[in-house]
């Protein structure tokens, strides 16, 4: 069975919104980020990244890993890239230069898109999004955020989806990096093919069961 390892108000969300996907049976193990923890390594402590167990799971101490038969893996996106070709389906590229599209937008969305909306997230994690400095991040990530929007938006011209003219890992995968931007919704409407594509990812059953059971998490621990 799949094991994965992670709170789902964390990226593990974007693996077990995969798992729902593919209609895969898994285990949940949750394991809390350290940095919500006043002492994660105290004996009473909940099991989280700094958990010794759990180093021995991911050395790096961050979630998500999985553990699926004897193979573990980290990195919420490249697990989501390893379940769409393990399990195959309309998820999975069809073709060879299907499936170098669908790393090559994964890619994109780590390199180009995730370092901008992370720090909105945070920013409003923090309780920040009011101060001055809050502010000034939150301007400063949706200014870097135009060029690859830009081209996002251009890719879902005349077209429902990413890659084909299905969902697969790629609109998964990109919509929930972006969904950390979604605070800002002049972004969203600044570009309306992505404001209909991210609202027909989250449409989909199988986002909202996992949306279901994230909102059943405490916020606080």
């Amino acid at each position: 069975m799949l094991t994965i390892y992670g709170v789902y108000r964390s990226r593990a969300s974007r693996v077990y919104w995969m798992a729902e996907e593919l209609g895969l049976e898994f285990r949940s193990v949750p394991v809390l980020q350290a940095r919500r923890l006043a002492e994660p390594l105290s004996e009473s402590a909940p099991f989280n990244t700094h958990s010794p167990d759990f180093a021995a799971v991911n050395p790096m101490a961050q979630i998500p890993s999985i553990k699926d038969g004897d193979f573990v893996m980290h990195e919420s996106l490249a697990i989501n890239l390893y379940l769409a070709r393990k399990h195959g389906g309309p998820l999975a590229g069809q073709t060879v230069e299907e499936d170098g599209l669908l790393t090559m937008w994964t890619v994109w969305a780590a390199s180009q898109v995730e370092p901008h909306s992370v720090r909105i997230v945070l920013t409003y994690d923090n309780g920040l999004e009011n101060s001055q400095e809050g502010k000034e991040t939150i301007a400063a990530s949706c200014h870097a955020l135009r060029r690859p929007l830009a081209v996002l938006e251009g890719q879902l011209a005349g077209r429902q989806w990413i890659v084909g003219d299905r969902f697969t890992v790629a609109d998964l995968n990109i919509a929930e990096v972006l969904r950390y931007a979604q605070s800002e919704e002049a972004l969203f409407d600044a570009h309306p093919n992505i404001k209909a594509w991210i609202e027909r990812c989250q449409s989909r059953p199988a986002y909202k069961r996992m949306q279901e059971t994230r909102g059943r998490e405490p916020i606080e621990v």
